[in-house]
C-alpha cells in the first residue's frame, strides 16, 4: 500500500493470523478500510452491517461497519452525524476511498453481512440496517453477490479485498449477550 493509505488508515488496528497470507486490518464500529494491496478485513457484527465492496478489475477492494443506516433529525445535535457509524456516510467513504484508488463505480460487486437481532425486545434494529443497505445497493445499481443478514446470531466476517472471498463464522447467541 502506498505511504498515503497507511496514512489514511494509520488508526485501524493491523495484525498477523497465521492462518492467512496476507495482513488483517481490524474494523470497529464506524470504521472502514479500503486496501490496493491484497489484505484481510475482519470485523465482529451483531446488528450492525458491514458492506463488502470491490472492483475486481482495479483489485481495489474495501469494508466498512456501521452501527444505524442514518441519522434522525428528531431535533437535537448528534456529534456522531457525519460519521461512518451511519450507514449514509459508511457507504459514501467507502466508495469514495475504491475510486480514490483506481476503481470504478459501474464495476463495484457487493457482500452485505450483519444484521442480527441480537437483542431482546420490539424493535429490530438489525432488520432496519440490512434492509436500508440492500435497498442502498439497488439504488446506487451495485450487484450483490451474496448477503448473510438477519438471525439472532453475530458474525465474524473475514473479507479478502484481492479476491472477494469471505470467511463466515456465526456465533453463539450467548456470545451476543456479552457483545
Amino acid at each position: 500500500m502506498s505511504s498515503t493509505g497507511l496514512m489514511e488508515f494509520s488508526h485501524i488496528r493491523r495484525m498477523q493470523d497465521t492462518r492467512f497470507p496476507y495482513e488483517v486490518a481490524v474494523i470497529l464500529p464506524g470504521e472502514y478500510f479500503v486496501s490496493v494491496e491484497p489484505r484481510v478485513v475482519y470485523t465482529v457484527l451483531g446488528s450492525c452491517i458491514s458492506v463488502c465492496l470491490r472492483d475486481p478489475l482495479a483489485g481495489v477492494g474495501g469494508m466498512n461497519h456501521f452501527m444505524l443506516s442514518a441519522p434522525t433529525s428528531e431535533g437535537g445535535h448528534d456529534s456522531w452525524a457525519d460519521s461512518g457509524r451511519y450507514g449514509s456516510f459508511a457507504m459514501e467513504m467507502l466508495i469514495n476511498e475504491i475510486l480514490k484508488r483506481g476503481g470504478r463505480k459501474d464495476r463495484l460487486e457487493a457482500k452485505v453481512f450483519g444484521g442480527g437481532k441480537i437483542y431482546d425486545g420490539a424493535m429490530d434494529i438489525g432488520a432496519k440496517n440490512a434492509t436500508w443497505a440492500l435497498d442502498y445497493l439497488e439504488r446506487e445499481s451495485v450487484p450483490l453477490l451474496k448477503a448473510n443478514v438477519g438471525d439472532v446470531c453475530p458474525r465474524k466476517v473475514y473479507y479478502f479485498t484481492d479476491s472477494g472471498k469471505v470467511l463466515l463464522k456465526k456465533l453463539d447467541r450467548i456470545v451476543a449477550k456479552a457483545i
